[in-house]
């Protein structure tokens, strides 16, 4: 019975993330010429700073991120 009760309640919050993620990335019909570009500039300037962060984080956590590669043998 608590199986079927969180199966349910399980399928309700999929709908719900469904719905939600769904109105996230819904496209404006009646968004004026100003509002595009406005977003367009928004997108552009949050693409740019993601970019400019993974940068960053790269360059100062190389070393963390070199213990996951595998080692190189050298050559004598």
């Amino acid at each position: 019975m608590r199986r079927d009760q969180l199966s349910d309640a399980i399928e309700r919050d999929s709908d719900q993330i469904a719905t939600l993620w769904g109105e996230l990335f819904k496209k404006q019909e009646n968004a004026t010429r100003a509002e595009y570009i406005s977003s367009i500039v928004v997108n552009s300037i949050t693409a740019v700073d993601t970019f400019l962060m993974v940068r960053k984080l790269i360059k100062n956590y190389s070393g963390v991120f070199s213990l996951f590669k595998k080692g190189k043998k050298r050559k004598r």
